[in-house]
């Protein structure tokens, strides 16, 4: 075989491993904030969780958030949902789906209402990009 054809081929698969391995590295970060927005005096337990990681239960008071950051995964399945109990109700939501979210935000900022969640819209400063709550929750 042409010693240049070999080359070539070593050259493309070198290329297309460290694209695959490293391309999560190139990625942006992504930082999702939870507040707590049920109201004075309601607090909010929210316990999330991905595929790899468990983000451990936290106890929220009105208007307090918790924040964790990750790396989304370059084939685009990152996905974080959480549970969210309050009073003796409970829902569950994807918090962060890569799909969904990674047009949206770097930084995404949730607050939970009574009615579900809704995150801060860039284009108009408000908390108007709604969702309900996940089936079977």
């Amino acid at each position: 075989m042409n010693p240049r054809i070999i080359n070539l081929v070593w050259f493309l698969s070198l290329t297309v491993f460290f694209v695959a391995s490293e391309a999560s590295f190139l990625l942006h970060k992504a930082d999702v904030l939870v507040y707590n927005d049920l109201g004075v005096g309601m607090q909010l337990m929210v316990h999330c969780k991905s595929r790899n990681d468990d983000l451990r239960v936290r106890i929220l008071g009105y208007r307090n958030h918790f924040e964790f950051k990750f790396r989304p995964q370059f084939w685009g399945s990152t996905l974080f949902h959480c549970t969210f109990k309050w009073n003796g109700v409970s829902h569950r939501f994807d918090i962060y789906e890569q799909n969904r979210d990674i047009r949206l935000c770097n930084r995404c900022l949730w607050n939970i209402t009574l009615k579900g969640p809704c995150m801060l819209n860039s284009k108009t400063s408000k908390y108007d990009i709604c969702y309900p709550w996940n089936a079977g929750a």
